[in-house]
């Protein structure tokens, strides 16, 4: 049976582990599921006590009678130690962030001290087991020699902070964040949703490298982009170019410290590039490469500027011909785009195919900024596929920094003030999704123009008469007062057309 004295003390401690238990779930939620868990336990070793107390199921001459005693104490125990210990680590000593580890040695640590009370309060010579324990922990050690080897690196790492749940490491080339460090092992997860179980020797005896963080500070980490640009341009106008298009863009998770591209050696067909740029999501490094790698690409696109690739000279003769094919079906396409504007509606034949030969590709890539508001310009851009977003920038201090004014979708222009009169950008305009533009400036236009000067009249009409709808829409004016407008601003514009071209 079980003394009085030893049920009550038992409820005593498992009474105040309820009290830090009810705390612990409050203060730190996600312990909840754990500390229900456990008071469960005790609640079922403390009815084990309660019946052996009033029955007795083994007579009280048999060694065994004090078995079930035993179990019953040892699991009230048991989950008293995790209750408080989790109190300790988890609320009173929450803001120095005590590794989980030092909570598993403590519990273990007080089950073997428990075990020693219990042994002495049964009557076992103590002296007699511990010689005896000597030499069984000699062989035990040696047995299990890389246990404990994984062991004492779990509680170096932890102690330590060599790694911490949450951080990103790479060792022997796996990548991934820490998710768990226990006794035996640290768990990494990758991108991948993979899941590697590295013993903690290994930790402990290969060179780990810690990403995205210096000391006890997180900084972003600094992630190379190759590429390469063939001789016929310079390192440093390819260093220009990409470096303007990042400094315009916006990527999610790159971090505001300007990106830095360098030339970093010559191939036999190419200069080698890399772009250096600072990511603030370690977990989105392969989306945020990806995403660099697109406004590179549009930024040599939009330059003229070739990635070269491999060729051979045994294809040369076909190549050409794909090539011939290639340049006639863009003519075409270019044309029939030319035909589908309104803006573009009195030229001739002739004139449409003057005019689709000095169209300039410039690709963008998501996010790229097309044209800033304020900024000089004397081009119009052509959009033949994808979806642009126009914004008006609100002066410093008068409403939200960016407005949307409205969204085009292909085939549409945008930017015809600059071509015509050589007045600045009136709006800023950002690539929505993958854009194809074709980019026509003064100098492929004049030729046209200067010939036929009467497309002046002709075009300014169709300009005035959207920015005209473009005002009505905004102050809801009517039909007679919009047709008011448009002939004001068409005599006005046409008079700006032709002093900008001298006609």
């Amino acid at each position: 049976m079980v003394e009085t004295i030893t049920l009550q003390e038992a409820l005593g401690f498992s009474a105040g582990a309820l009290l830090c238990g009810l705390i612990s779930m409050r203060v730190r939620p996600e312990v909840r599921r754990s500390i229900i868990f456990t008071l469960f336990a005790i609640v079922l070793g403390l009815s084990g006590l309660a019946f052996l107390s009033r029955y007795q199921l083994i007579p009280a001459h048999l060694a065994i009678s004090v078995v079930p005693r035993e179990v019953c104490l040892l699991i009230v125990a048991l989950g008293n130690f995790r209750v408080y210990i989790t109190f300790l680590v988890n609320v009173l000593l929450a803001r120095r962030a005590v590794p989980r580890i030092v909570g598993e040695v403590s519990i273990a640590i007080s089950l073997i001290v428990y075990a020693l009370f219990r042994l002495d309060a049964l009557g076992v010579n103590l002296t007699a087991i511990t010689v005896s324990s000597v030499a069984l922990t000699a062989i035990i050690g040696f047995a299990a020699q890389a246990t404990l080897v994984n062991l004492l690196g779990g509680i170096s790492l932890q102690l330590d902070n060599t790694c911490r749940i949450g951080d990103w490491i790479e060792i022997e080339g796996v990548t991934g964040e820490v998710v768990s460090i226990r006794w035996r092992y640290t768990a990494l997860a990758t991108i991948n949703n993979v899941t590697i179980i590295i013993p903690n020797s290994q930790l402990m005896n290969n060179r780990v490298t810690l990403l995205g963080r210096r000391g006890d500070h997180r900084i972003p980490w600094r992630r190379p982009i190759e590429f390469g640009v063939g001789y016929e341009w310079t390192p440093g106008q390819v260093i220009g170019v990409v470096a303007a298009a990042l400094e315009r863009v916006d990527i999610p998770f790159v971090a505001a410290e300007k990106a830095m591209c360098i030339c970093t050696g010559f191939d036999a067909s190419a200069i080698k590039y890399t772009v250096y740029y600072w990511l603030t999501d370690i977990s989105s490094y392969l989306t945020t490469d990806s995403r660099v790698r697109v406004h590179v690409y549009a930024a040599l696109g939009r330059a003229g500027m070739e990635i070269p690739v491999s060729r051979s000279e045994l294809f040369l003769h076909s190549a050409r011909a794909l090539q011939a094919t290639k340049s006639a079906t863009e003519q075409h396409s270019r044309v029939e785009l030319l035909h589908s504007l309104e803006l573009f509606a009195p030229l001739t034949e002739d004139e449409s195919h003057a005019l689709a030969a000095q169209l300039i590709p410039t690709p963008f890539g998501v996010g790229d900024v097309i044209t800033k508001q304020g900024e000089p310009s004397d081009s119009l851009y052509i959009l033949a596929r994808g979806q642009v977003g126009i914004f008006r920038d609100q002066e410093q201090g008068k409403g939200p920094g960016r407005q949307r004014l409205t969204t085009l979708m292909a085939p549409q222009y945008f930017g015809e003030m600059g071509l015509l009169t050589g007045q600045a950008r009136t709006a800023t305009i950002t690539a929505e999704s993958e854009v194809l533009c074709y980019r026509l400036n003064k100098r492929g236009f004049e030729a046209i123009i200067q010939a036929r000067p009467e497309l002046a009249d002709a075009m300014s009409k169709t300009v005035a008469e959207r920015s005209a709808a473009n005002d009505a829409t905004l102050a809801s004016l009517s039909e007679e007062a919009r047709a008011r407008a448009a002939s004001t601003r068409a005599s006005d514009l046409v008079r700006r057309i032709r002093a900008f071209f001298g006609l």
